[in-house]
C-alpha cells in the first residue's frame, strides 16, 4: 500500500509503503508504483468573478495549478473579499480553501475611491453650480479664461491689441461669493504723438517687446510678404505680448506706424529712427530687416528676409518668454484653444 504526504512549500511528495515504513522522495515515479502529480493540471484553474488571482507554481509560470502551486485573490475596487485571501493545491486535487468578491458597503470602501467620489461631489458642487457673471473683455482687448470662463476658481487674463497698452490688473480670478476678484482692466492706445522718441519707447519697457520692420517702401516685396504673414499671426503676437513698429520710406518722405496709428509729429520719427541708429541697432533705410526688442528695450535678434510666423513664434517663445508664459501658451495649445475674438 502506497499512502502520500506532501511538502506544502516545494511541491513533492514521499511515497511511504505500508508496513515496510521505507520511504523514498521521487521527483516522477518510484519503484512501488506511485507516481508525483506533476501535472500541470493538478488543481482546476482557479477563479474569481469580479477579482484578480495571482499564482505562484514551484515547478514555474507555465504549471499555473500544479500539485504545491500557491495563489493570492484579490478584489477589484467596489468589491470585497470573502473566504480564504490564499490557497493552495493539495494532493486530493482541490484547493486549500475558497472565496468570492460580493459588493462592498459603504464602510468597506477603499479610501483612494471614498477621496475620488469627495472630489468629484466638490467639482459638481461648486464648480458647475457656483457660477460667476460673464466677464466681458475691454475695448481694443479680448479675454483668455481658464475652465470654461466663469467657473469657481477660473481664471480670466487681459489681452490688448496691437498697439494699444493694458491699464489695471493682469487677470482676475472667479470667487466663491460669485463675484470677479479686481477691478476691470482697460486697454489703452499707445501715444504715437509724444515729442521725444525716448518717450515713445518707455511706453513698452518692461511691458511689450518690439518688433520693428524696416522697408525702403512700401512697395518692396518683401515687405509686402512680411506685412501678410504679421497679419495673419496678430494674435500670436498679441499673446506673446508683441508690438510691430514700421519705419518705411527714406527722407524726405519717411513714414511710421504702430499698427495703424502713425507716428507724428514728423520731427519725432526722425528722432526715433536716429535713436535706434545710435544704440547700435543699425536699422538701414536702404534694404528690408527687422529687429526684435526684448521688454528691456535690448537687440536680440534680426531678420534681413521675410520670416513666417512659425519661425518667429519659435524663436520668442525660446529665448524671449519666461516660465509662466511658456506654460499658459502650451496649455492653450493642449486645449485646442484659438485666438479669442476682440471685443470692437
Amino acid at each position: 500500500m502506497c499512502v502520500w504526504t506532501t511538502d506544502t512549500h516545494w511541491g513533492w511528495a514521499i511515497c511511504q509503503n505500508i508496513p515496510s515504513n521505507s520511504s523514498l522522495k521521487e521527483s516522477h515515479k518510484s519503484d512501488s508504483g506511485c507516481s508525483l502529480k506533476t501535472d500541470p493540471y493538478w488543481c482546476h484553474p482557479p477563479g474569481l468573478t469580479n477579482g484578480e488571482v495571482t499564482c505562484h507554481s514551484p515547478r514555474g509560470r507555465a504549471y499555473r495549478s500544479t500539485l504545491g502551486t500557491r495563489c493570492q485573490m484579490s478584489c477589484d475596487r467596489g468589491y470585497k473579499l470573502l473566504g480564504r485571501r490564499s490557497i493552495m493545491c493539495l494532493a486530493n486535487r482541490s484547493w486549500s480553501g475558497t472565496a468570492y468578491c460580493r459588493t462592498a458597503k459603504p464602510d468597506f470602501l477603499s479610501y483612494y475611491f471614498v477621496i475620488t467620489v469627495v472630489f468629484y461631489l466638490h467639482d459638481f458642487v461648486f464648480h458647475s453650480v457656483r457660477r460667476c457673471p460673464e466677464l466681458f473683455p475691454p475695448l481694443h482687448g479680448y479675454l483668455s479664461c481658464s475652465s470654461d470662463g466663469s467657473n469657481y476658481g477660473a481664471m480670466c487674463e487681459y489681452h490688448c491689441e496691437g498697439g494699444h497698452e493694458r491699464r489695471g490688473v493682469s487677470s482676475r480670478v472667479c470667487q466663491f461669493n460669485r463675484s470677479w476678484g479686481g477691478d476691470p482692466a482697460e486697454s489703452i492706445e499707445i501715444k504715437a504723438d509724444v515729442k521725444t522718441a525716448p518717450a515713445l519707447l518707455d511706453q513698452f519697457y518692461e511691458k511689450r517687446r518690439l518688433l520693428i520692420v524696416s522697408a525702403p517702401n512700401m512697395s518692396d516685396p518683401d515687405y509686402q510678404l512680411q506685412n501678410i504673414m504679421i497679419q495673419k499671426a496678430d494674435c500670436g503676437l498679441a499673446l506673446r505680448h508683441v508690438t510691430v513698429i514700421e519705419l518705411l520710406g527714406s527722407p524726405p518722405r519717411e513714414t511710421g506706424r504702430i499698427k495703424e496709428s502713425l507716428l507724428q509729429p514728423q520731427d519725432v520719427l526722425m528722432a526715433l529712427i536716429g535713436f535706434l541708429h545710435r544704440q547700435a541697432f543699425r536699422i538701414s533705410r536702404s534694404y528690408f530687416s527687422m529687429v526684435l526688442l526684448d521688454e528691456l528695450g535690448l537687440d536680440r535678434e534680426r531678420f534681413i528676409s521675410p520670416v513666417g510666423s512659425d519661425e518667429l513664434f519659435s524663436y520668442i517663445d525660446s529665448f524671449l518668454l519666461d516660465e509662466e508664459e511658456r506654460e499658459k501658451l502650451e496649455l492653450r495649445s493642449t486645449c485646442g484653444h484659438s485666438c479669442p475674438i476682440a471685443h470692437k
